[in-house]
């Protein structure tokens, strides 16, 4: 019988070289600092609603977008992972000629999918909304009706520049999706507050209109990269077969990152929903503003995980069982670097950093400690969820997320009623130690992978001592005062910058030379760039 295509052998090559390293740090460099503003702008997004609608008001606010963002999840159906999987696996392969038919398959049942969930959304609006605040006069559901008629809108959006990643660009990611649409949201919801605007369906509308042109600019983007890239391909004709092949290929990847990807999205928004329901909607915000340094770590993890996910599938395509081992280790050390210093600085100072949104807010230090310590936990693990998508184990991952979905509601459920929002917290808590040291037990027996090695223990290292010891022992000396928490910060900023330099060998920072303007990348880093390297243990 004759293979097709998506079922030829696989080629042993290396997917990490240090040019290949270097095209990581400049992806990541560019998703980090996107993830910065991203996460400044949510920052004053919720400073602004917080302020301006107070805690009842706020937490309509906040369950109202987090319905969204789960409606928007459930009618990607799980095809962001594959647009970065296939469209990386089919060049590394040699099937390029596929590429149209790759993105077609995706995006047609993803625009049926889209405007079902946003028709339902819609109808179903007053009765989801009296699920979750039964208060009379509750503006839930004319928030609810209002952003449905974007669901179709912020799908796309995602869909197209989760595409753009599986050519292995960043860019438009980090410019519409990072800086532009939450810049955007700043401004509107800003304008909304000035204006003197007391609706709260005005500043859901504000957060909502962004999503349109970043949509069109997505478009855009997508169809240049695919024109540059199939250029450079030899035109092959696309049978019938290769299409059934690449559609069953496809969806049986996906189809279970589809269920995955909605359960992953319920761990971090539907707390919201539970809290807002079993313990009000001031309880609600309350918890939502507590917990929003949780998304600025996140898109840390995202600057990096982007610029790693295409380059991991590669290596993984081809078996190159080093190269990804060395992608997933690095990427994990910069994470721990990066992310570690901010939940250690909030556990050290919850009660300030909760301070910035207001007085109504002081109350919830101890749900930023549980919180904060949980994504500790899960950061050290690295993208061990996206290492396992990467290796086709989608069924994998969706057993997890259910595992750790059920845990969070189930605890929710239980400690909601007498502890309100730290409840949620240590039902959130509980789901993150479950979904990412299950996933790190199966990366580790079933593919011999795990990201713990020098650059870990010293990215570790530099942050415990920099932002975990030094402002104890410098707040010993200068005590408890805002000169003394100033100096502290200090300190540890420049304990945290000289660690980081005297081990930037084990860090892999020496990559970052690669930023250097009008450094050029030779013609065999440009080729290494497109095409796996075979390396010398591949070749044995």
């Amino acid at each position: 019988m004759t293979a097709t295509p998506l079922a030829s052998p696989p080629t042993d090559a290396a997917a990490t070289t240090p040019s290949a390293l270097g095209g990581v740090a400049r992806g990541g460099v560019a998703g980090i600092l996107g993830a910065g503003v991203a996460g400044l702008a949510g920052l004053a997004v919720t400073w602004l609603v917080a302020h301006r609608l107070g805690p009842a008001h706020a937490g309509a606010f906040f369950a109202a977008t987090a319905a969204f963002v789960l409606a928007a999840t459930l009618a990607k159906l799980g095809t962001q992972t594959g647009l970065v999987y296939w469209p990386a696996r089919l060049r590394a392969r040699g099937h390029g000629f596929l590429l149209g038919a790759c993105l077609r398959i995706a995006f047609a049942p993803v625009v049926v999918a889209a405007l079902a969930v946003a028709a339902a959304l819609f109808a179903w609006a007053p009765e989801l909304a009296r699920m979750i605040d039964a208060s009379a006069g509750s503006p839930l559901a004319g928030q609810l009706r209002l952003l449905a008629a974007f669901v179709p809108v912020a799908v796309l959006t995602d869909t197209l520049l989760a595409a753009t990643r599986g050519y292995r660009l960043i860019r438009p990611t980090v410019l519409l999706d990072k800086l532009a649409r939450p810049a955007l949201q700043v401004l509107g919801i800003a304008g909304v507050a000035v204006a003197g605007v007391s609706a709260p369906e005005g500043f859901v509308l504000a957060w909502a209109v962004p999503y349109l042109p970043a949509m069109l600019l997505a478009g855009y983007a997508l169809h240049r990269a695919h024109a540059a890239t199939t250029a450079d391909i030899a035109a092959r004709p696309v049978k019938r077969s290769h299409r059934a092949g690449m559609r069953r290929a496809f969806w049986r990847f996906t189809g279970p990152r589809s269920v995955a990807s909605v359960a992953q999205l319920a761990l971090q928004r539907v707390d919201v929903l539970l809290v807002a329901a079993l313990a009000g909607l001031g309880a609600a915000g309350l918890y939502a503003v507590a917990g929003r340094f949780v998304v600025l770590g996140q898109f840390a993890n995202q600057g990096i995980s982007q610029a790693v996910q295409p380059r991991l599938a590669e290596a993984l395509a081809v078996r190159d069982r080093a190269g990804a081992n060395a992608l997933y280790r690095t990427a994990t050390g910069w994470l721990v670097l990066l992310t570690w210093p901010l939940y250690l600085l909030v556990m050290t100072y919850a009660p300030a950093y909760l301070a910035i949104f207001g007085d109504a807010y002081r109350d919830g230090a101890r749900i930023v400690v549980v919180l904060a310590a949980a994504m500790m936990l899960a950061t050290g693990c690295g993208m061990v969820d996206i290492v396992l998508s990467m290796a086709g184990r989608t069924s994998w991952n969706l057993g997890n997320v259910a595992v750790a979905l059920g845990l969070t509601v189930a605890i929710d459920l239980a400690l909601i009623p007498r502890l309100g929002a730290l409840g949620a917290a240590v039902g959130l808590a509980a789901a993150v130690v479950a979904n990412n040291l299950l996933p790190l037990a199966q990366v580790g027996l079933a593919l011999g992978l795990h990201p713990f090695g020098a650059g870990w223990l010293a990215a570790a290292a530099v942050t415990v001592v920099s932002f975990g010891v030094a402002p104890r022992v410098v707040a010993l000396v200068a005590g408890d005062s805002p000169a003394g928490h100033a100096a502290a910060v200090t300190v540890a900023v420049a304990v945290y910058l000289a660690g980081a330099y005297l081990l930037r060998g084990p860090l892999a920072l020496d990559a970052l030379r690669a930023l250097r303007p009008g450094r050029k990348r030779s013609r065999g880093e440009k080729e290494r760039a497109c095409v796996p390297v075979p390396s010398p243990q591949s070749r044995s």
